[in-house]
Formats: C-alpha cells, structure tokens, sequence
C-alpha cells in the first residue's frame, strides 16, 4: 500500500480532534481564562554568564495591581528541576548562565502592570566571561559553569584496534560535519492556566509531554504531595520534544499558590526563543576505512555536542547520538567517543530525533564519500555492509530479530526515484547538453539534448539514505507504559491513558484500535488522555513510544474486558457468555454455528445501567529494553529508507526538493492518515533543519529573535510528490507490534539532500543549513560569453 494525498482507502477517517483545530473552535490550554485571574511574568537574565549581586524587587511590590513579586528566597521547596539532573535554578540566586535563566516573577491584575513590575526589579550584575563554544568551555582556565566542571557527560564504545585497521584500508574518509540549533518553533508557545483551588489543591492547565513527570518535579518545588496537584496536559499545539522540560510550570504555579488567585502565563515568541530548548548543536568528526572489496573494517567517532547551560536530557540525547552513530552497518573495528558540554548558549534540549538527526547525517554522509572512493553504487555499497537480521545492535547488544534492513533497502533499490537515478546514469550525455565543455555533473546533465528545454543552471540530483532509529527510552531509563479500559455509566466505552495529544494523531489511532479490537463504533468510544487525576501513568509521550504501548495494552486488556462485560451481559440475558460478542452500540449473540447475530441484544448504556461495579480492566507494563547493561541502548529498532530528488539552483545556490520517497519497516499500519501525516510532518522539519534553520547566537545571544529571520518551511516549500510505502511484516512470533513512527521521518532527509546535491553539481555538505554561496556557480551565459570571447 504506497500511501500519498492522492490516494484513500476505507480505513482513512476524519480525525476526531481535526475540526476543531483546523476550524479554531478547540480551546487550547494557552486559550483558558478564568474570571479575577491574574497575569504571570518572568524576569530573564540580559547576560549569558553573571553574578548576581543583589536583587532589590521593593519597587516592583509597590506598583498599582501587582499582588506578587517573586525571588529565590520566596521558594518554598526545591530551587531546581529538570527531568533526569536538577541542576536548573528555578529562580537563580548567585549566577546565571544564559538569557534565558529566571530570576524573579511577578503576578498583576493586567498585562501591563505586570511588565511595570519587571522593569520595577533592579538586579546588579557582575558580567562574567561567556562560553559560547564548547571549545572556549574545555580549555582549562574556563570557569568552571558548574561544580563538577562543564562537561556533563561522557561516553564512548570500542571493539577491535581501529588504528590497526587503518594500516589495512584500502580507502579511508575523514571529514567533520556539523548541524545546527534548530528551534521547535510549535504554534502553541509555552504557557498555561494555574488554579489554586478552595480544598488546598493546585490544577495546572499547561501544555507538556509527561503531565506525571510534570507533576512530580512541581511537587518538589512547591513541597507539597502529588497527589494535590492536578496536571491537565491536553490539546497542545505542537511540541517535538520541546515541552518535555518543565519550562514556565513552576512560575505560574508559584504565583497561584502565593496569591490565591488563577494566574495565566503565555511565553511571546521571543521568550520562547531565548528560554526554550532547541535542537543540539553538534560537531562530529567521523574517520571511516574499507578494504579493497569495500567491507567496512575501521570506523572511528568524535561526537561534541553542545548542551548550553543545564542538563536537561542532554546525556541521554548524547547516548542516543553515540549509539547511532554507527547505525545498521557492520564494521569489524569501532571507536567512538562523545561529549556534551555545558556552555553559556541557549538550552539545548530533547527534540524529534533526539540526537539521531545529526549522527545519521554525518554516518551516511561517510557511506556515499567511501562508495565514490571506491567507485560503487552508494545503494549497493550499504547492501554490502548492512547487518543481518540475526545480528546484534549498535553497542553489540541482543536486539528484537527483524527484517526491516533488508525489506527497507529493497524497497528503495526498486523505487521508481532509485530507478530514474540509475537510468540516467546509464544514459550517455550529449555534447549539446553539457555547459560549456563542463564535465556533466547531475540528472538534468545526463538527458539528451536537455540544455534546448531546461535552464542550464538548474541541475537535478537523486540521492538517498538509510535509517536505523531506536524506539522507546533505552536501557537503564525507567519506562513504565499502561492504560485502563471501563465502561462509564451513559454506555460509552472509555480508553483512559496517560498520554498527551500534541498533533501526531494519537486520538485517532486509538480509536481505530479499539474500532478493529472489539468491533466497535466511533459513537461507542471515549477517549481520555493527559489528566493526572483520571488516568493512569502511561509514561512519555516521546521517543515513538506512545502507539507502541497503546497497541500493547489494548491487547493486554482485550480478553479481560471482553469477558467482564460478556460475562455480566451473560448473567442479565441469561446467555452463555460464549454465545455473546460486542459490536456496534451493544452485545450481540452468536448462532449456534458459530456465525454472529444481527440482533441488537443489549445496549451499552443498558449493561451499564444495571451494573453495579464498574467494568474495567487495567494493565501496567514496561517498554521491552535490551539484556545487558549498558545505558541507553535499545531494543526495538525501526528501519527506513528516503531517496529524493532536488534542484539546485546554481545561481542563487538555493535547494529545492521536488520529489520525496519513504519507505519505513515498522510493523502493522494503525491509521494511514496518521502514517503519512508523521512521515510529511517529520520530512517537513529536516527540510527546515538541512536547508533553511539555525537559531543563530553570538557571545551567548541569539541573533535569530523572531520567526522574521529564522525559516520554517511552509506549504509553499512542500512541492512535488512525497510517496510513503510501509512495511507491515514482522517476522513470525513478534509480540511487540507496530514500532512508533513520530520520529523517523525526520532522520533521513538531511543526508538524502546531501547525496542529492552531490550527484546535481559536485558538491559534498558536511554544514546543516546547506549556505547557498557554497552551491552557486559562474552563470551559464557568463561562461558561454567568454568561451566566445577567447
């Protein structure tokens, strides 16, 4: 089944969610107002590295309106948080270390109060020297950012003697690449309604990805049980790994319990530049070696990455970029070594990804410089050193037996891009169609008299990549999943989990799974996600995990509520609870032969009627995680494959991807709306992240302020085709069903391009954003005027 907007099928729905976000008429959590509420703002930091001298906020209490200023020594619990180190202040008292670090806030009755109460605080500072470079924050006489020094993690992996081998090859590579600090930039900025209630409780209506962890962290700092805050944590409009963090949570709830009243708080644009967390900054040297037949036998990794000012995920992200930095590949000799380092730059944090984006550029970018040493295919280059599906992970780790390797390079090697390429290859270039005496360089090149139709200075490439992402958190990182089916009183079915909707469909694909579960309609079903008081904790909403695990515990509670409520229906219509089934609106019956009933027997809202213990069933679980002891890596992988084809225009320099496939291994479809909306969503973002994105900062400020300078692809840059063909086996005995797609779609492009531009003018990428001056060329007429001339 090739999925793309110009096909449809009967499973494809209208999503549940959809109207009302597309119509406006969704109440975002941003959107809540409440009547006597107050405004919340916070005070940042102007300087990315000083000393606080003094904070004076006696001026700010006296303006008309304010009801509360805020500092560290307001702090009724824990000064810090973060999800796995809290080393972030939640109001600095000594020292910040970026623009974007907190040191006060206030809650006013308006707006405007509120910001008079902020320019009210007088702070003194004692600016300090700035580490804007991971460089500047290793030489030895840098100040030290934090007490144990300014690298927060290490890690590294290495079999064999890669200098060994390096005698031995035949053709070795070396380059260093680097990405850039690319924002999220979601459409709902940080924010939320925070409710101190009558009873003593605390309800906090704000977006987030982990409304359990959320919760916790607020707990610690407001030192009060978690069971009195309440965390209500959907629709959001867009995250990717961006509201994973507490970000302006513990403000607003501070400012509630402090005065009373509701207080709202809702980051501009430019807060959420200057304090969110972004993509992060990598540099990655990579020294790669095969023998004569083209075997990889040494392959050698330097990975910096810069984690700006606190912690955050930074470590896990640098596990999972040290992991996949050799990817699906086999090498008989491996060496690498990562380090995230803490600097004075803006918080780099987890995003749709999370690390493998840039460790995947760079790796495929080897295979396509060792397969033109080698003068190979780059396709049948990866065949030739591709694990098998008996072989172990990254970090020679026991992973789940799959066939998505292979199934995923076939795909493409058959794909119609793959074949143009080849065919075009294969096509010998006519005099006519080659510049200038120039050697002939892409597709456009290589067609016979193509110079007469084509602008000579628009030249087309294909190129592709491949793509091995591990699902779920890894070793070593607990990952509790679990959900709760119950049939409520008014006769709806309830899907209650612990899961966030922040636009990558999970409200429709679980409705679909209990529409094909228990034959159910969409009348039928309520779904209740992201409220620490009703649901279960499910765990993240992140790293691909979430319909995973849905599709886990569905099973999981299928027999036992199936049987509760066919055997309760049993007992009112005196039936053999065997002879019953569920099905559209009620329970139905079976005829003796075996075959189903067309007669209504007794309605859902009946049964629950005259029930008198709810009808449920609840499961608890982990997310499945490899037998060894070694953080971070995985169990379940997902494989995919992208091909597209570009026009580069060598004038202005500038990228455009005109045609687009994807094909991914990652079990049973569930919604193929869903499927196709990841793919194009994800493919969206490393467009912007290989082309167009850089939060661009200097001495620790960002010089990239508004969405005004910094570029998001639009619709406008979505031209040409984007086919997706998915891979639904899963080899016999595989009990963990569909593999998350949310991220892999986002992983490949970027290489893809590269290889793309490669083949269309000559160039190799090694630096995310590609710079257009990199690409441009002497114009064709300015070439064909002096040939004339001389």
């Amino acid at each position: 089944m090739l999925l793309n907007r110009k096909n449809s099928g009967e499973r494809w729905r209208i999503r549940p969610d959809g109207p009302g976000k597309v119509t406006g008429a969704m109440e975002y959590l941003t959107d809540m107002a409440l009547p006597g509420m107050l405004v919340g703002l916070v005070l940042r930091s102007p300087y990315p590295h000083a000393a606080i001298r003094s904070i004076h906020v006696d001026q700010a209490r006296k303006q008309p309106g304010v009801r509360a200023v805020l500092t560290h020594a307001d702090m009724p619990g824990l000064n810090a948080y973060g999800i796995a180190i809290q080393d972030q202040p939640v109001l600095c008292h000594d020292r910040v270390r970026y623009v974007g670090d907190a040191v006060a806030a206030v809650a006013a009755e308006t707006l405007e109060q509120a910001e008079r109460a902020l320019a009210a605080i007088e702070v003194d500072y004692e600016q300090l020297p700035v580490l804007d470079s991971p460089a500047k924050a290793l030489a030895e006489d840098a100040d030290l950012l934090h007490p144990h020094g300014n690298v927060l993690h290490r890690n590294a992996y290495k079999t064999g003697d890669v200098e060994q081998a390096f005698a031995n090859c035949a053709h070795i590579v070396e380059e260093t690449y680097c990405t850039p600090r690319q924002m999220h930039t979601y459409m709902e900025t940080e924010g939320g309604l925070f409710v101190p209630e009558t009873d003593g409780r605390l309800t906090v209506y704000a977006p987030t990805q982990h409304g359990f962890m959320d919760r916790l962290q607020l707990s610690r700092i407001l030192a009060m049980p978690q069971g009195d805050i309440r965390v209500v944590s959907s629709p959001i409009g867009g995250s990717f790994g961006g509201k994973d963090e507490l970000n302006i949570q513990p403000y607003g709830a501070l400012l509630a319990m402090k005065t009373g009243y509701p207080v709202r708080i809702h980051n501009s644009r430019w807060e959420s530049v200057r304090a969110g967390l972004k993509r992060h900054p990598m540099v990655i040297t990579m020294r790669t070696g095969v023998d004569e037949e083209g075997h990889l036998i040494a392959h050698q990794v330097r990975v910096t990455a810069d984690t700006g000012p606190y912690a955050t995920l930074g470590a896990e992200v640098l596990n999972f970029a040290t992991e996949h930095v050799t990817g699906p590949y086999q090498y008989a000799n491996v060496d690498v070594e990562s380090l995230s380092v803490f600097t004075n730059n803006g918080m780099s944090g987890e995003f749709r990804g999370f690390g493998g984006n840039q460790a995947i550029f760079a790796l495929e970018g080897q295979m396509d410089r060792l397969a033109e040493c080698l003068g190979m295919d780059p396709w049948m280059f990866r065949r030739l050193n591709l694990r098998a599906a008996d072989d172990p992970g990254p970090f020679g780790q026991p992973i789940v037996r799959t066939d998505g390797a292979e199934q995923v390079w076939r795909a493409l090697h058959d794909s119609r891009l793959w074949r143009e390429r080849q065919a075009a290859i294969e096509r010998k270039p006519s005099i006519a169609c080659m510049p200038t005496g120039n050697p002939p360089t892409g597709l456009r090149d290589c067609y016979q008299g193509n110079s007469e139709s084509k602008l000579p200075w628009l030249k087309e490439g294909i190129g592709a990549a491949y793509v091995m992402h591990g699902a779920g958190l890894g070793v070593g990182i607990p990952d509790p999943a679990g959900g709760r089916l119950q049939l409520a009183q008014d006769g709806r079915i309830e899907a209650l989990f612990g899961y966030e909707e922040f636009g990558q469909g999970l409200i429709a694909t679980l409705e679909l799974m209990l529409i094909e579960t228990f034959g159910l309609a969409a009348e039928d079903i309520r779904i209740r996600i992201g409220d620490t008081d009703v649901v279960p904790d499910s765990g993240s909403s992140t790293a691909s995990r979430a319909t995973s695990m849905m599709w886990k515990a569905v099973q999981n509670m299928r027999m036992p509520f199936m049987s509760a409520l066919l055997e309760a229906a049993g007992r009112l219509l005196h039936r053999n609870p065997g002879q019953l089934h569920m099905g559209r609106g009620g329970i139905y019956g079976r005829a003796d032969h075996g075959g189903a009933e067309q007669k209504l027997l007794l309605p859902y809202r009946a049964l629950a009627a005259a029930t008198e213990e709810p009808l449920t069933a609840e499961t608890r679980f982990s997310y499945p995680v490899s037998p060894v002891d070694r953080v971070g890596a995985h169990f379940l992988y997902t494989y995919a494959a992208v091909a597209v084809k570009v026009e580069v225009n060598t004038l202005t320099g500038r990228v455009r991807v005109i045609d687009q496939f994807h094909t991914v291994a990652a079990g049973p479809v569930m919604n193929p709306q869903g499927y196709l909306g990841q793919i194009e969503g994800g493919s969206s973002m490393a467009l912007g992240f290989t082309l167009t994105e850089d939060a661009i900062m200097s001495g620790g400020h960002y010089v990239t302020r508004n969405l005004d300078t910094y570029l998001v692809p639009t619709i406008a840059e979505q031209t040409g085709q984007v086919d997706v063909l998915p891979i639904e086996d899963l080899p016999p005995g595989d009990s963990h069903g569909p593999r998350g797609i949310g991220e892999i779609g986002s992983v490949g492009l970027a290489p893809a391009i590269a290889a793309a531009v490669r083949q269309a003018v000559g160039k190799w990428v090694c630096k995310l954003p590609i710079d257009p001056a990199e690409l441009q060329e002497r114009p064709y007429f300015t070439q064909k005027a002096v040939a004339v001339h001389e």
